[in-house]
């Protein structure tokens, strides 16, 4: 593979500093910015104001003029999503996922705790467009300061007229529930959160029938993810036409890119739609010394990771799909020539073989045996047959699971067989030391 040059540590010129765009994080490093009344002086609640002079239906036209997509991995369009709502006369919800679970996904909870007033206007905003009356945020187990937030801006929020009955003299009554899930990844799972804010366990549902019709309490449900919301009431002020201008071409806005692991300064880094990975490590202060870039993941462990050479495609929804990945929640994690691919991926199995609820056989046995069969070639035990082993297992567990716990517990697996297929080699061969001895791992 031929070495490439990233920017080393150094200012960041002047071209990537433009491209950092600070909308959704704009209020982040304001004192006390997670209080109304700092939230009012920045803004705060004008843009539900504005967004009860339309009709919902209106509302829902705008958000897909805008070109809003989900920030919660997939992006899938917003007003789209609002739209399937069907307005029928039945209670309607809207459900916020709020249960940030996956390895290296990490925007979603400092946005709760340093704004969390944009995420309750969003609620508001988003509510009035499906005509739903409840609302409810569904807060990862182990978030207990973010979830004291929110609660506490949902009481700030009744108290002035945002939340409750007859929002803003506007006819429209509004109640949202703060509710602390049991501390599962599988509950990040769109039906699976269903299930669990229903008191049920969080196993994922068979579709169809989908939320939009029959969500929660089999009622028509609209499910957004908490970046996805708190960008609605910033839309909604600056306009569609604002919005779109500020990313790439079927990427509107701007991206809350989340970067770990080998560059200096790991953070948070809110950029427009299509900044590349080059740019954001040299936001980042380049790479650790010593340190050159390997591979990374667009999206997080559950996205393909893709190599070195990508590091300047463009991280927006269709690029990184033309390269071969996922933008998911746009989780950097950032691996250098010091570290092993196979490692990381035996490490993320662990994870999905712990999260797996074991309701699909191909998920529960699939993620099982990888395991074991990562921990065999680690151990210096392995043979060239294993590589096929693990092709096979990808092949039966990818589309065959009830959810995409499984399709993703596959994507590290496949990409790194890709790309990094020598580095397999070398402990079957002998060449790596291995990581454990097979005694340990027959005691495992």
């Amino acid at each position: 593979m031929s070495r490439v040059t990233v920017p080393g540590p150094r200012r960041p010129s002047e071209d990537v500093l433009n491209k950092l765009k600070p909308v959704i994080t704009k209020r982040w490093l304001s004192p006390g910015a997670w209080r109304r009344d700092v939230y009012e002086q920045l803004d705060g609640y004008k843009a539900l104001r504005k967004a009860l002079t339309y009709e919902p239906g209106d509302l829902i036209t705008f958000m897909k003029d805008s070109g809003h997509r989900g920030r919660g991995g997939a992006g899938f369009p917003v007003g789209m999503k609002w739209q399937f709502v069907p307005d029928d006369g039945q209670e309607h919800y809207l459900v916020v996922n709020a249960d940030e679970g996956e390895p290296g996904t990490c925007k979603d909870l400092p946005l709760m705790m340093n704004d969390p007033h944009s995420v309750i206007e969003g609620i508001a905003i988003a509510s009035y467009a499906i005509k739903a009356n409840r609302a409810f945020v569904y807060v990862r187990g182990e978030a207990v300061h973010a979830a004291r937030r929110l609660r506490g801006a949902v009481a700030e929020a009744k108290e002035a007229g945002y939340l409750g009955k007859d929002i803003l003299g506007s006819g429209f009554d509004l109640e949202v529930v703060i509710h602390s899930g049991a501390g599962a990844y599988i509950c990040g799972e769109e039906t699976a959160l269903l299930d669990s804010l229903e008191g049920k366990r969080g196993q994922p549902r068979l579709r169809p029938p989908f939320p939009a019709t029959h969500g929660l309490y089999q009622k028509p449900t609209c499910i957004n993810n908490v970046g996805t919301i708190a960008a609605v009431p910033h839309i909604v002020l600056g306009g569609a036409e604002w919005w779109k201008s500020i990313g790439s071409e079927n990427s509107a806005g701007t991206m809350i890119y989340s970067l770990s692991g080998r560059v200096k300064r790991p953070g948070q880094y809110e950029c427009s739609m299509g900044t590349t990975l080059a740019e954001l490590i040299e936001l980042a202060g380049g790479m650790e010394d010593g340190h050159e870039l390997k591979f990374f993941t667009p999206g997080g462990s559950s996205t393909p990771m893709l190599s070195a050479e990508h590091v300047d495609v463009p991280l927006d929804f269709d690029n990184v799909s033309k390269a071969g990945s996922i933008l998911g929640t746009t989780a950097l994690m950032i691996f250098s020539d010091q570290d092993c691919p196979v490692v990381a991926c035996w490490r993320w199995l662990k994870f999905y073989q712990h999260e797996s609820c074991g309701k699909c056989t191909p998920c529960r046995e699939g993620n099982y045996w990888m395991v074991r069969v990562y921990e065999r070639i680690l151990s210096g035990t392995g043979t060239p047959a294993d590589l096929k082993l693990l092709t096979d297992a990808c092949r039966n567990l990818l589309g065959r699971s009830f959810c995409g716990l499984g399709d993703g517990a596959t994507s590290c697996v496949t990409s790194s067989l890709k790309y990094f297929k020598q580095d397999y080699l070398d402990y079957i061969d002998g060449h790596k030391q291995p990581l454990f001895d097979a005694v340990q791992i027959g005691a495992h």
